[in-house]
């Protein structure tokens, strides 16, 4: 916002520019055109409605997250959904989206079980585990979002849909500053709320929590790994397992208990151990917290292809863009996408332009001609 006020010639400040984006103000027509000239979109991009609907269907938070800290969130959430769905449309994947939202029934817990496999076989993942959660997401045309925010967010998830009513993306979002496994079990499990249709009398949580875990360690693969009976459990081998599967410790071994790989009683001994040893909030080698780059890609796609200005791409990722691509070359590229008769009105209007510029001034008549030189 600082950049962009100074390219406006300081015509506004920072802090009213936050206000503008947060919808706490609305500025002056003058401002609302020379915003618009900035950053190189027309002036209706801020004043019509958006042509998006978002339906927010799990939200998980403590009671503890103040209201005012709540639509502030939800604010940044709707405008990053809008920018994401305009880079969408620009790019053309838009019309790729196949989400299979509420599409798995749940009338017991161990249904989201065969959810979670099934998820896997229609995304062709197989048994292996997964490498990057995010990337593997946003390859499957749904949004992952990480945002700065207080203990009392854990996550939530979303689908977004068009002025028709059809489904555009869907979003999954997770706080930032926590561990990459937490991360990516949010993630997932944020996912089974989104594809999970549960029945009356199911507890929804524990539902989208056992989707979770068995998404990111299938049955299958997991009694390969550890057996299907197991009376002790070694330390250094739960922490090579947490590394194979990007699970905490504590999931894995809620998951085990889950399958019956060990019993109420041992698995109750290794949460009194955790407990004892302060793991519950922070265990021993913590995964790396994954990076989302699918909206920084697409929009450096879309500077090179002149379909988006240097400007707006930055506003959009909040961070300043160091490019190798001369801002000439965009804007060749921008003009060359116009059609025929738009790059012929603006030729006839720089032509007169140059004619007037010529007739006004007279000093390219005193230029002397002299020898070429070879370089």
């Amino acid at each position: 916002l600082e950049e962009l006020s100074a390219k406006m010639g300081g015509l506004v400040t920072r802090q009213s520019l936050s206000k503008y984006e947060n919808d706490k103000t609305n500025p002056s027509p003058y401002v609302l055109g020379k915003l618009a000239e900035t950053l190189n979109v027309n002036t209706s991009y801020f004043i019509t409605e958006p042509t998006i609907r978002i339906e927010y269907i799990a939200y998980r938070k403590s009671p503890s997250l103040l209201e005012k800290d709540n639509k502030t969130l939800i604010s940044r959430i709707n405008k990053a959904l809008e920018d994401r769905v305009r880079v969408l449309d620009l790019t053309g994947q838009a019309k790729d989206t196949a989400i299979p939202i509420k599409q798995f029934s749940v009338a017991k817990i161990e249904d989201a079980e065969n959810a979670a496999q099934k998820m896997r076989e229609m995304w062709k993942l197989g048994n292996a585990p997964i490498l990057n959660t995010t990337a593997m997401l946003e390859d499957n045309a749904i949004c992952v979002m990480n945002i700065k925010a207080s203990d009392a967010f854990d996550g939530m998830c979303a689908i977004v849909y068009d002025n028709q009513d059809q489904v555009k993306t869907a979003v999954l979002v997770t706080r930032t500053e926590i561990a990459g496994e937490r991360q990516r079990l949010n993630l997932t499990h944020e996912l089974g709320h989104l594809v999970l249709n549960i029945q009356k009398g199911v507890d929804e949580e524990k539902a989208a929590f056992r989707f979770g875990t068995a998404f990111l360690a299938p049955a299958e693969k997991l009694f390969q790994e550890v057996g299907e009976k197991r009376a002790l459990i070694q330390l250094q081998e739960l922490l090579l397992l947490k590394k194979q599967f990007g699970l905490s410790m504590q999931a894995l071994i809620y998951r085990m208990h889950d399958l019956n790989i060990i019993n109420e009683f041992y698995y109750k001994q290794w949460f009194t151990r955790i407990n004892q040893c302060g793991w519950k909030k922070s265990e021993p080698e913590e995964w790396i917290f994954e990076t989302s780059h699918w909206m920084k890609r697409n929009a450096l796609r879309l500077i090179a292809e002149g379909m988006l200005s240097q400007l707006e791409a930055e506003r959009m990722l909040d961070e300043k863009l160091e490019l190798d691509i001369p801002a000439s070359v965009v804007e060749r590229r921008a003009f060359l996408k116009l059609p025929m008769e738009k790059r012929r009105q603006i030729l006839a209007a720089q032509a007169t332009n140059m004619v007037q510029f010529y007739e006004q001034n007279k000093e390219w008549q005193d230029v002397e001609g002299g020898d070429f030189i070879e370089y």
